[in-house]
C-alpha cells in the first residue's frame, strides 16, 4: 500500500482529497500548515501533495526543499492557485515530480496521482554504464566515480527512456506521453526543462538535441 501524504490549508478540499486517495486504497495522512507537515518528512512516504501556499513561515517551497534533502527518491505533486509560469518552472526546479494547478478536478488530481506512483515502480535488477557513469534501473541510483548523483524521479524517467534506446531520437511529445502520460495538457517545452536539469546533473551524459524535435542519446 503506498503512503500519500498532502498539505493543504484548505481544510475541506484537503479532507476531500484525503477521502479520494483512501478510496483509492492509499494510506494518507493531511497536514494544514507547513510547520506541522515538517515534523514528519523523514518518514516513509512515496508521495507529497504540497499546496506552494500555505500559512505560517514555512511553505510549500520550503517543504520542496527540505524533502529532497532528506528523501531525494520520495515523489512530489505541488498546487498553486496562481497558474503561471514561474511557479511551474521554480517547483520543477527543486525536483517536484508534476504540478496541478487549482482550481483541478480530483478526478485529474487522482489521475496524476497513480500515474506518478507507478513510474516508481521497476520490475528487475539491472546495473549498466552510461559513459562514466553507472546506473542501477531496479534502485534508481546513480554513481560517478563512486559518488552519488541524485536525480527527481522525472529526470530519472527521462534518462531511463534515452539511455533504453540509445541512438533512437525521441520527440518532446514522445517524452510527455512516457513521462506525464497522456491526460497531460501542458506545454511540451516542460521537455526543455527537464533536460536542462539532468544535463546540470550529469554534465558528461552524450545527449544530442535533434532540433525541432526531441533528444536520443549518443
Amino acid at each position: 500500500m503506498s503512503t500519500v501524504y498532502v498539505v493543504e490549508d484548505e481544510k475541506d478540499l484537503a479532507n476531500l482529497v484525503q477521502r479520494y486517495l483512501a478510496n483509492d486504497g492509499y494510506q494518507t495522512k493531511v497536514f494544514y500548515n507547513g510547520e506541522d507537515a515538517l515534523t514528519a518528512i523523514n518518514d516513509n512516504v512515496d508521495l507529497w501533495i504540497l499546496d506552494i501556499m500555505l500559512p505560517g513561515n514555512v511553505n510549500g517551497y520550503d517543504l520542496l526543499r527540505r524533502i529532497r534533502e532528506v528523501k531525494p527518491n520520495a515523489s512530489i505533486i505541488y498546487t498553486s492557485a496562481r497558474d503561471q509560469d514561474i511557479d511551474r518552472v521554480l517547483g520543477l526546479e527543486l525536483g517536484s515530480d508534476d504540478y496541478v494547478a487549482k482550481p483541478y478536478s480530483l478526478r485529474e488530481l487522482m489521475l496524476r496521482v497513480r500515474n506518478v506512483l507507478s513510474r516508481k515502480k521497476t520490475s528487475s535488477e539491472e546495473l549498466t554504464k552510461v559513459g562514466p557513469y553507472i546506473v542501477n534501473l531496479d534502485s534508481r541510483n546513480i554513481t560517478y566515480n563512486g559518488s552519488p548523483i541524485i536525480l527527481t524521479s522525472k529526470e530519472f524517467d527521462l534518462l531511463s527512456i534515452l539511455m533504453k534506446n540509445p541512438g533512437q531520437a525521441f520527440s518532446r511529445e514522445q517524452i510527455v506521453d512516457s513521462i506525464w502520460g497522456e491526460e497531460y495538457f501542458g506545454s511540451d517545452r516542460v521537455v526543455d526543462d527537464l533536460m536542462r536539469r539532468l544535463r546540470q546533473k550529469m554534465p558528461k551524459l552524450r545527449v544530442e538535441t535533434v532540433y525541432g524535435f526531441g533528444y536520443r542519446l549518443i
